[in-house]
């Protein structure tokens, strides 16, 4: 069972790519890494801000495994140590269910999104761009599998 990243941008700069491209082919197994990109909402003249949101919204809806545990990239979520996320993520794929991470669009994630997910993981208080997230989420996750499996690459809290 893999681990899917479903994010909002179909165009990132080459470096976001390449940067996730690394870290995600280094997870094995049931820590595999997809990527699903999503379709961001078309922003009109006088645009509606809620109905951008809504509409991205029901795109990661639909493109999340059937009962998968959602996670939420969202700045209003829990910020975990690594050795905390390492536990957690243990403890998601443990569950026994689909796993699944959710990133925004340009305007956040939709009410329906936060609803939906399990948990709400804030990587930092400061507000990145949402292709960094991916990079970020990629390493992150690297980083958790390294301590669980008993590799160096993690060494101390970073």
């Amino acid at each position: 069972m893999a681990l899917r990243l479903l994010a909002v941008g179909t165009r990132v700069p080459a470096w976001v790519q390449a940067g996730f491209v690394d870290y995600a082919r280094r997870l094995p197994g049931p820590y595999r890494l997809e990527l699903t990109e999503i379709a961001p909402a078309r922003w009109t003249r006088g645009g509606d801000r809620d109905r951008l949101k809504r509409e991205e919204g029901e795109r990661l809806l639909g493109a999340a495994p059937a009962h998968a545990l959602l996670v939420a990239l969202d700045v209003t979520g829990r910020m975990r140590t690594s050795e905390a996320l390492a536990r957690d993520l243990e403890a998601w794929l443990a569950a026994g269910r689909p796993l699944a991470f959710l990133i925004g669009g340009a305007e956040g994630l939709a009410h329906a999104c936060l609803e939906a997910a399990y948990d709400r993981w804030s990587l930092s208080p400061l507000v990145f761009p949402h292709a960094l997230v991916r990079v970020l989420l990629a390493e992150q996750l690297y980083r958790a599998y390294s301590t669980l499996s008993g590799q160096p690459y993690h060494r101390g809290s970073s």
